[in-house]
Formats: C-alpha cells, sequence, structure tokens
C-alpha cells in the first residue's frame, strides 16, 4: 500500500512541479518559437506516458498486493496487448518526430537575401568577421593564421580585403533582418548558443557549419559555448547586441577592415607590403596599385 501511495505521490509531484516551476525559457529573442512549440509538444507525449506508466505503476501494487491465499496467474502471451502497447508507441513517436522535420527543414532553409556574418570559435574566445560593401566574404583557411592574420583569410582574395574583423568586443545584429550565421572553428569543438535565439550548431574544425535567424527584440544577451572544449570551457562567453539598423550600420562604420589592419601590422601580400595614404586609400608599397578604400 505504502509503495502505491508513493508513486502516486510522484506522479502528482511531477505535474506540480511542471506547471508551479518558476524556472522557464528565457524570453524568446528570434524567429525560432516553433523550436519552443516542438519541445512543449515533446513535453506533452513523454509527460503523459510517464504519469500513465506510474499511475499504472502503482494500481498494480495495490491491486496485486499480498493476500493470503490468492495465487499468480501465469500468462506469457497476450497478443492483444502487445499490439496496443506497439501502435500507441508508435503513435507516440510521430507524434514528437513530425514536428521537428517540419522546423528541421525550416531551420535549414535559409531565406533569400539574408545578411551574413561569420562567427570564428577558439579556445576561449569568439571573434565575428562581416562582409564589407561588396557584401562578399572573402575565402579562408587555417593554414593562413598567424599572429596578423588570426582569421585565416586569404590575403590575395579581392573579396575579403574589406571583410569587417572583430575581436575582443560583441557580435552586432540588426533587429527585424534575416541573418545567415557562419560557423568556424580553428582548434576543437564548439557550439555557438545563445538562449533567448533557441538556434545553436556545433562548430566543427575544418568545416563551416551555419544555422539562420531573424532577431525581433533588441537588447544585449549572453553567448556561450554549449560543448566542452578543455579546462577553459566555462570561460568562452561572449555577448550579441540586437539593435536598430541605423545603430548597426554606424557601429558598422568604426569597425576595422582586413586590408587596414594588414597595414597596421606592416604585412601585405601579392605585390608587398599594404600602406594606408592620408587620404585613407590601401597602396602597395612595391606596385604602387591602389585599392579601393573600403572606409568609405
Amino acid at each position: 500500500m505504502a509503495i502505491a501511495v508513493a508513486l502516486v505521490l510522484v506522479a502528482v509531484g511531477t505535474v506540480a512541479f511542471h506547471f508551479l516551476s518558476p524556472w522557464w525559457w528565457t524570453e524568446i529573442a528570434s524567429n525560432w518559437g516553433y523550436i519552443d512549440d516542438t519541445i512543449v509538444i515533446t513535453f506533452w507525449v513523454t509527460g503523459v506516458v510517464f504519469i500513465g506508466v506510474v499511475l499504472f505503476m502503482a494500481y498494480c501494487a495495490y491491486r496485486y498486493r499480498y493476500q493470503k491465499g490468492r495465487r499468480a496467474e501465469y500468462r506469457p502471451e497476450n497478443t492483444k496487448l502487445e499490439w496496443w502497447l506497439t501502435g500507441l508507441t508508435a503513435a507516440g513517436v510521430v507524434v514528437m518526430l513530425t514536428p521537428g522535420l517540419f522546423v528541421w527543414k525550416q531551420f535549414v532553409t535559409v531565406p533569400e537575401g539574408a545578411a551574413e556574418v561569420e562567427v570564428l570559435g577558439q579556445q576561449w574566445q569568439w571573434s565575428f568577421r562581416y562582409p564589407g560593401k561588396d557584401g562578399v566574404l572573402g575565402t579562408s583557411d587555417t593554414r593562413n593564421i598567424d599572429d596578423d592574420n588570426p582569421f585565416g583569410l586569404n590575403r590575395n582574395d579581392p573579396n575579403g580585403r574589406d571583410d569587417l574583423l572583430i575581436e575582443g568586443d560583441d557580435l552586432h545584429l540588426p533587429i527585424d533582418r534575416p541573418v545567415k550565421v557562419l560557423l568556424r572553428s580553428i582548434d576543437v569543438l564548439h557550439d555557438f548558443y545563445v538562449p533567448e535565439f533557441r538556434a545553436k550548431m556545433d562548430m566543427v574544425p575544418g568545416a563551416v557549419t551555419y544555422f539562420w535567424l531573424t532577431p525581433i527584440r533588441t537588447g544585449r544577451f549572453d553567448i556561450l559555448c554549449f560543448e566542452l572544449c578543455g579546462v577553459g570551457h566555462y570561460t568562452m562567453r561572449g555577448n550579441v547586441v540586437v539593435e536598430e539598423e541605423s545603430d548597426f550600420q554606424a557601429w558598422l562604420q568604426e569597425q576595422t577592415t582586413f586590408a587596414q589592419s594588414l597595414a597596421e601590422a606592416g604585412t601585405g601580400a601579392g605585390d608587398g607590403l599594404i600602406l594606408v595614404s592620408r587620404e585613407g586609400e590601401a597602396v602597395t608599397a612595391e606596385s604602387g596599385l591602389t585599392l579601393p578604400d573600403s572606409s568609405q
């Protein structure tokens, strides 16, 4: 009898904790409310099954408790019961997985015209790269990484000259604008995760993964690494700032391009060193060729 009562209390306590608990998701700040809906469906399916199993165990513990003179009946097979269990289990799995398949299709289908930003993960910090005025990110390779080129950009790729490099600062995103987030790691597995965005994705060395989102709420949110990446994993944090388009564009104008960073470091590629003239133009030292000023 005591076991049956304990099982009933477990079922009641579980339901009460779920609905009365103060802990829940943070307020969403992206378009991925579908992910919340999918998780809620999973909660309902697994919750109903859990409560049903616990209450059935309580019933069995009470109904078939020891009584003097009662004998157990051995029934090794029950085809009808097995069909019911198989059918209900299959239905539950379908209900849980089907919404996820639709959400996943949306998750990997980037809308046309989405802006791009690259997130670079390394032990134990985040860096970011935006395309310049040409709207195209330059090519990169981990073999190009050195002290003057921490992103490993191809110095001979003209598309990368005006890329904006962000180190030791926040990730900025404009509100209500789809953004494709390209994810790259240069050492070990990382996982880029902003709880308010819901969306996240592993970062695999040697590969470029991605997801997309549309920020729908301005604010400053924490960036976490959601993959154990070494002894400093707990320190791998950052911030993302979602702001109005005008504020975002003003912030972009203050950032340093790849060409400017090379000029400041006194290194270049191809024809020679890159210098910066008083007029703000990038000039190769040996050839005298003038490159477009990406800061204008």
